[in-house]
């Protein structure tokens, strides 16, 4: 059997290739697709050190660095890549990856972080945040935006199964395209975040500082409580604005290896978090070290938090996107921290182990291949794909009438 891998663009290693990793993993012969390809050595060796087939959108200028302005290309760019000799396509689409074209006689299964957000319900909080608000550019931007949106829901046709990374995903997924899906939770390196057992007296956070991270409002909470320290690790546009807040408790460490992230999550009395994710896998982290979370309510993060109304809570979740529902917050924790465990973070987080991904994720795309192999006889034999599984060993091949 000859198995596709596409992602949409590769030129870092973040969340969704960790997914990526993995899928990597559980098929190490598929083949790898992507509009661009731009990873450092560091960062392939990651993926087994597979270089993608890649589009006409790699050798377009200064496509490396700014490759988002490429954006109303990528439709177009995703459907050039030739896949007619794959019999299984697994996408793995926060973008246009899923928009990839295959036939009757082929199966596509497409794992979904998110339909491409700035182009359905997050539209307009997008173009405010990039100042596309207004004006001509604003016009332009809404027009592509809308043709993104018509191609991403006829393209939504062409998948078999769709695999949401969590229950709020799969809500959009099926307000955007009217589809039902499986929730398989993405990967979260259980092995490697483990707890150490020392605790400092500060708070901390990490992300990218990007505005819908909201890491200048929870700088700007900790301004309001001087006695209590916070660590922040991250970079980005946001930076500027974190370092415009006067808080002399506030550490703005600037980027740091995953080591040094490591150390302060294992040490904090609580993670912060503020962005509204779809799955959001910082939080997941920090409960793996047996670190306590702080986080906005909202998004994915109400399916990895459990909160106080919960009898075994590994964090406290606010219900407004402000600096004094964070206040609040922090204030509530400390109250109530006696009842939150590290044993109970933990366990918590297990639930999210990278072993638990590529279990299932290779359980329900042998149940799909044994489904498709009885509704079209002519694709290939599925049992090829997966020979120890123990599904191949229990399904009766079909015969000829």
């Amino acid at each position: 059997m000859k198995i596709a891998i596409v992602h949409d663009w590769l030129v870092t290693y973040a969340g969704a290739e960790r997914v990526l990793a993995s899928l990597l993993k559980v098929w190490p012969q598929a083949d790898l697709f992507a509009v661009i390809d731009f990873l450092s050595d560091r960062d392939r060796a990651q993926l087994g050190g597979k270089v993608a087939t890649t589009s006409f959108i790699q050798k377009l200028p200064g496509a490396r660095k700014h490759y988002q302005r490429y954006l109303p290309l990528m439709p177009m760019a995703i459907e050039q890549l030739d896949l007619s000799g794959y019999d299984l396509v697994i996408s793995s689409s926060h973008a246009v990856a899923k928009g990839v074209l295959t036939g009757p006689d082929q199966l596509h299964v497409s794992y979904v972080h998110s339909p491409i957000r700035y182009a359905w319900d997050l539209q307009h909080q997008y173009l405010r945040e990039s100042g596309l608000d207004k004006g001509f550019k604003g016009t332009l931007a809404r027009m592509v935006l809308h043709y993104i949106r018509m191609w991403d829901q006829r393209s939504a046709a062409g998948v078999d199964e769709f695999v949401a990374n969590s229950a709020f995903i799969g809500a959009r997924i099926d307000k955007a395209y009217r589809r039902s899906s499986t929730v398989i939770y993405p990967p979260v390196d259980t092995l490697h975040y483990t707890p150490l057992g020392l605790r400092d007296d500060y708070y901390f956070t990490a992300s990218r500082m990007v505005p819908y991270k909201r890491l200048p409002m929870i700088v700007e909470a900790f301004a309001n409580m001087p006695d209590k320290r916070l660590v922040v690790v991250g970079d980005g546009p946001e930076m500027p604005r974190c370092q415009a807040i006067n808080a002399p408790n506030v550490t703005l460490l600037g980027y740091q290896p995953a080591a040094v992230m490591l150390e302060h999550m294992r040490a904090a009395k609580a993670f912060v978090f503020a962005a509204e994710e779809d799955f959001g896998i910082s939080p997941v982290e920090a409960q793996a070290c047996g670190t306590p979370v702080i986080a906005y309510g909202k998004g994915g993060v109400l399916e990895t938090v459990l909160g106080l109304d919960h009898p075994t809570p590994t964090g406290v979740l606010y219900d407004r996107q402000d600096a004094a529902s964070l206040i609040a917050a922090v204030g509530q924790f400390e109250s109530t921290q006696g009842r939150i465990s590290a044993s109970a973070c933990r366990f918590n987080a297990e639930r999210f182990s990278t072993e638990r991904f590529e279990q299932q994720i290779k359980a329900l795309v042998d149940a799909r291949l044994a489904s498709a192999r009885q509704q079209r006889p002519n694709l290939l034999d599925w049992r090829a794909a997966s020979p120890d599984s123990e599904l191949a060993a229990r399904v009766v091949p079909i015969k000829s009438v």
